[in-house]
């Protein structure tokens, strides 16, 4: 918050009670925690509205005789009221508004000038001291009492007094400057230390403690100070908000002016004269405590002290590659090397051997710019504004180069590597496997464009040809054999471990593809490997529609190859197909479950095996067993498959083969029937041999009004369904079996639709044409 709360609670608790006593609210002093918060804003406003001075208000208050701890409490209370109402930040009418970034904190203002492609508001250096709305600078009031205090009128002191006598005294200094304690006669103490005060006390209480302080009397007194009296400081000039402030006797110059808000925008930040009786006894450089932690101007204010914030004289802008970019205050004979101490310093990527800057020489603007050799002399002056660039980003010094060499990379041009042979050998030499007849440069010539040298590299390294100079940012490219050529890779697939792609090496047999592809799994035969190979240059006895050569071998289960296979080498992108034994496969396993003997799980012992061979293995079915509700699955979906016809006649069709996963459930019968769809009422209903169809629609209510009769279809347990099936005028419904569901589909309905006038035109011109048609057959 920019308004000061210490101000506040300083003086609130001290407006209200002046107002309960100015007001007669109470007759006598009141106290503070029988006043609501409520009333206390109330009461602060009346005060407020009065037009009482804060002096005039503090005064009155101190003569009524109120104590401090009262006007303490009334802080208390008045900071909760204060912070709980919704506040806004008044820098002051007379300065200028203010605009505000989300990213800083920092004053911004319009700019002195303006540069290309600068942003129009910039910061003023130290702003952001007195903008921090989450920093404190109240003064700290449970220090130790200052050796150098100097009592004055509301001063308190306490006096302790121990020993063989006990008593405690809080001394109040009154506005004569004298403290009384007892039946004594007053002491003196405005205007001393804590230490003079402590001795005139004492010297006092020895009238009626004879031994006090005294070697071996037994009795002792300390002296410290209690509550502190408010002083009065008026703080004028180019000051965001001006005005007299009550603070407490403790509180510094920095306490001050932070409750002001400190200076404008045309206000100076290092000439700031604090003037006392007159005379002015301190010129505070806020940039010393700013810059460099320096507290030597942070003195102890005194009532009736005055703050004078001057204009500032001379104001420069930094901007760019420096760490705190802002508007600075210069001072008579600082260079532009202070300056650059003032913002924290370039950055890594500033560009300082030459800065530019514009200059108002009264007239019009002028550009120059600050070599590193001025910047310890140059001095700046008023409105200046300077921009530190970036390095450029393209180095100097440099040559690279890249591919068949040991250490490539950046190396500086210079006497060991200023042509591509000593580059070479800067580079540890050229590799084994590199590509001699060709290398290239890439280089930029005069006007940036680039362009491209290419030499020959053996005859460059062997001397039969001259060395070539390098240049600034030349890019060399040498490549090796296998740089310039499609990767060699062979492809082994098949029942192998690891089927894919291995590198291809000279010399590679298929025992050592098969080897590195992590050898045969269970299954593979070592014979009858098949290689296949591309037809590249070799076309002799070739047909010209042929395009691969096939190839056949054998190895040993030990990768061992015989002899005449063991001279047959894999070229690169060879295709090994290693071949598993046709009659090795996985286990192939069924499910059975239900009303059967023995259910479980059994392998498929030969690839013929059926449905019907299932039952034997199981051991049969069980008595209750319903042979007509048998469900068969095949990869987890239903397959409608008579059990009881296949049984009877194991040729049938649907007979299947079993394939590994299937499953069989052979339920118990049901008793029961459900009738689904167009009828009156859905339901189950109770299985009954001697039922008829009719009977079984008319369990559930009869046919709905758009049922439709001609479809109804039948689905059994076992998932087959049979519909109903008509001949002439005759329906021919299919049978009902224990556990069967009856759907009886509905019609779709279809909506009226009004004839149009149109269409009624032309039905009557119809059926006219008509009538007189036949009237004239009959006629005739």
């Amino acid at each position: 918050m920019h308004c000061s709360i210490l101000r506040k609670l300083v003086f609130s608790g001290i407006l209200l009670l002046i107002l309960l006593t100015k007001t007669n609210l109470f007759a006598q002093t009141v106290d503070p925690n029988s006043i609501s918060n409520e009333q206390a804003v109330e009461f602060y406003k009346k005060a407020k509205a009065s037009g009482l001075s804060d002096m005039d208000i503090e005064q009155a208050a101190l003569q009524k005789g109120y104590t401090l701890d009262q006007i303490s409490a009334m802080r208390n209370r008045l900071q909760q009221a204060q912070t709980s109402a919704p506040t806004q930040a008044n820098r002051s009418a007379t300065d200028e508004s203010r605009r505000k970034i989300a990213d800083s904190t920092l004053v911004k203002v319009k700019p002195i000038s303006k540069l290309p492609k600068e942003d129009s508001v910039r910061q003023i250096f130290g702003a952001s001291f007195f903008e921090n709305s989450a920093m404190s600078f109240e003064p700290n009031l449970r220090i130790a009492t200052p050796r150098n205090y100097i009592l004055g009128p509301d001063d308190e002191l306490v006096v302790d007094i121990y020993g063989n006598s006990v008593d405690n005294f809080r001394l109040k200094v009154s506005p004569e400057g004298t403290v009384k304690m007892l039946n004594l006669a007053p002491v003196q103490v405005s205007g001393l230390t804590i230490e003079q005060a402590s001795e005139r006390i004492i010297n006092r209480l020895r009238t009626a403690y004879s031994t006090l302080n005294r070697p071996g009397g037994g009795t002792y007194s300390t002296i410290t100070l209690g509550n502190v009296r408010s002083i009065q400081v008026m703080i004028t000039g180019e000051v965001t908000r001006p005005g007299s402030y009550t603070l407490p006797s403790l509180a510094t110059a920095f306490n001050a002016l932070y409750q002001s808000g400190g200076p404008n925008s045309n206000g100076s930040y290092r000439n700031i004269e604090i003037i006392r009786n007159g005379k002015v006894i301190r010129t505070v450089d806020l940039y010393g405590f700013l810059v460099d932690a320096n507290l030597k101007d942070n003195i102890a204010m005194q009532d009736q002290d005055i703050i004078l914030i001057r204009p500032y004289e001379k104001r420069v802008e930094l901007s760019g590659e420096v760490k705190h970019p802002a508007l600075f205050e210069v001072k008579q004979g600082e260079t532009f090397k202070d300056v650059i101490r003032y913002a924290g310093g370039f950055t890594p990527n500033a560009y300082a051997a030459s800065i530019q800057f514009r200059r108002n020489t009264g007239k019009e603007l002028k550009v120059g710019s600050v070599q590193a050799e001025e910047i310890n002399t140059l001095i700046p002056e008023n409105g200046d504004n300077y921009r530190v660039g970036k390095i450029l980003n393209r180095i100097e010094n440099r040559v690279v180069i890249d591919g068949g060499v040991y250490r490539d990379g950046e190396y500086p041009v210079d006497e060991q590597t200023n042509t591509v042979k000593k580059l070479i050998k800067k580079a540890d030499g050229l590799r084994e496997d590199v590509f001699l007849n060709r290398a290239i440069i890439e280089r930029k010539s005069k006007t940036l464009r680039p362009e491209i040298i290419a030499f020959d590299l053996g005859k460059l390294m062997s001397g039969e040809i001259e060395d070539i100079a390098l240049k600034r940012e030349d890019h060399i490219f040498i490549k090796t054999i296998d740089e310039l050529k499609e990767a060699y890779l062979i492809t082994v697939s098949g029942a192998v471990i690891n089927p894919g792609t291995i590198d291809f090496h000279e010399g590679i047999t298929v025992a050592d593809a098969i080897f590195k592809s992590g050898g045969y799994v269970e299954g593979g035969i070592p014979y009858r490997i098949e290689v296949s190979r591309r037809i590249q240059k070799d076309t002799a006895s070739i047909p010209s529609s042929q395009n691969v050569r096939i190839y056949s071998l054998d190895v040993d289960e030990n990768l061992k190859l015989n002899p005449e296979d063991e001279k047959f080498k894999l070229a690169p992108f060879d295709v090994v197909y290693i071949r598993k034994s046709p009659r090795y496969e996985q286990q192939k396993a069924v499910t059975i479950a239900g009303e059967i003997m023995y259910p479980g799980t059994y392998t498929i012992l030969t690839n013929f095996e059926r449905i019907t061979d299932l039952i034997p293995k199981a051991g049969g079915m069980k008595a209750e067993a319903y042979i007509r509700g048998a469900r068969f699955y095949r990869n987890r979906e239903l397959v409608a498959v008579d059990l009881n016809a296949i049984l009877e006649k194991p040729s049938l069709p649907s007979n299947l083969l079993l394939q590994n996963g299937d499953s069989l459930r052979i339920p118990t019968k049901s008793e029961t029937v459900r009738i689904l769809g167009g009828v009156q009422n859905p339901s189950v209903v109770n299985f009954d041999p001697n039922f008829s169809f009719k009977d079984y629609i008319s369990q559930a209510g009869g046919y709905a009004e758009n049922a439709w009769k001609s479809r109804v279809y039948i689905s059994y347990p076992n998932g087959r369904t049979f519909r109903t099936k008509k001949f002439l005028w005759f329906n021919s419904r299919p049978k009902v079996e224990a556990g069967s569901t009856i759907s009886v589909p509905l019609k779709a309905t279809k909506e009226d639709r009004q004839i149009s006038p149109g269409e009624r035109i032309a039905i009557i011109s119809m059926i006219t044409t008509v009538a007189i048609s036949l009237f004239s057959i009959l006629r005739n």
